[in-house]
């Protein structure tokens, strides 16, 4: 019966770095004659009691214990952080802790753009964007303090099927477009745009989300990120890696963003990143269902000039996007307002419909 409990538990120990395979296995024999895990850690591993208890009350860490901040639940997981919806136990005020993932902390470039998102994200203030309140550690935990934003991401959204129209679509491109124009004012480029890092709140509102590859225009990768980012949002030049990328990097991937909300597939897609990262560079756009769905050829023209290959070619400044947005819905708004007001004239002058008799 205790192995039934503990092989999966010795199993989870594993799978987050805490134990190598190999002492685990070592530990099987006895676990599976009915020898307690916990006792077998403490007699053959050298752990002290108090960190067996912590492995278990934690899920081997899984659940982060940080002193001052009940942990209310998991909010989502990224490539190096979980977030977790948390109360403060001074100010009673919930939060979310962004908590930098072990194997990651481990590896200097990522702990240092992980701390290096958070100090950006304390500095900056729009309502667009998640508010930052501080970095900290405790032992081996780094963790990011944030407003805790309650909603759902685009790509959950997509995920789940939710359709977005062409007027949704374009709020969530001009909302994105507005706090990129605010990170450029302040001579940051995002380097990361897409659906995953754009949230709609309960309220209606899109927030971005995440700065983990922000950096100014100016600087080039290093040799450990030459290709920053996801690769199915990426600019051409920032798929051919060593570039510095600027403002129109941001508005491709905005623009391959609006492709995903209105097609509700990825532009180019493959399972390999590499694939991926060809295609951005050498294969033209090409799209069916942008002509056959009854979209407007405005969207076509935005999602064109925004995924242009040549940086040149796509808007040159985000005031320039944001002017083009804002009055192809203001032009949508009064169109339907036209047409609902020839609705109502019609109706009040048709006749009442006069009872058939039989």
């Amino acid at each position: 019966m205790a192995a039934d409990a503990d092989i999966p538990f010795l199993a989870l120990l594993v799978h987050r770095g805490h134990l190598p395979r190999e002492r685990a296995e070592e530990l099987l024999p006895e676990l599976k004659r009915g020898k307690a895990l916990d006792l077998l850690l403490v007699e053959r591993l050298g752990w002290d009691r108090e960190k067996v208890s912590r492995m278990r009350r934690t899920r081997a860490g899984e659940i982060p214990e940080i002193p001052g901040y009940e942990i209310l639940g998991k909010l989502g997981t990224g490539g190096t952080a979980d977030v977790f919806r948390a109360r403060d136990r001074k100010t009673a005020n919930v939060i979310a802790l962004k908590v930098l993932k072990d194997e990651c902390a481990r590896k200097n470039a990522t702990l240092a753009a992980f701390v290096g998102e958070a100090r950006l994200l304390q500095k900056l203030e729009h309502p667009g964007l998640v508010k930052g309140l501080g970095v900290a550690r405790y032992g081996e935990i780094y963790f990011s303090r944030l407003e805790c934003i309650e909603g759902a991401t685009l790509l959950e959204m997509l995920e789940a099927g939710q359709p977005f129209s062409e007027d949704a679509a374009l709020r969530a491109v001009l909302a994105a477009a507005e706090v990129l124009a605010y990170l450029a004012q302040q001579n940051v480029i995002h380097r990361d745009v897409k659906p995953g890092n754009l949230m709609l709140t309960h309220e209606g509102s899109i927030k971005l989300i995440d700065l983990g590859f922000a950096a100014r225009p100016d600087e080039a990768p290093s040799s450990e990120d030459t290709t920053v980012g996801t690769a199915a949002y990426l600019s051409p030049e920032q798929a051919r890696g060593g570039a510095a990328a600027d403002l129109r990097s941001d508005v491709y991937s905005l623009g391959v963003t609006l492709f995903h909300l209105v097609v509700g597939r990825l532009p180019f897609d493959s399972s390999s990143d590499a694939d991926i990262l060809r295609m951005q560079v050498m294969q033209s756009l090409s799209s069916p269902e942008l002509k056959s769905r009854g979209l407007s050829p405005h969207l076509h023209y935005f999602v064109e000039k925004m995924m242009a290959k040549e940086a040149d070619l796509r808007y040159q400044s985000w005031d320039e996007l944001l002017a083009d947005i804002r009055a192809q819905l203001e032009g949508r708004e009064h169109l339907d307002f036209e047409r609902g007001s020839e609705d109502e004239t019609a109706t009040a002058r048709r006749p009442p419909r006069r009872r058939r008799r039989f």
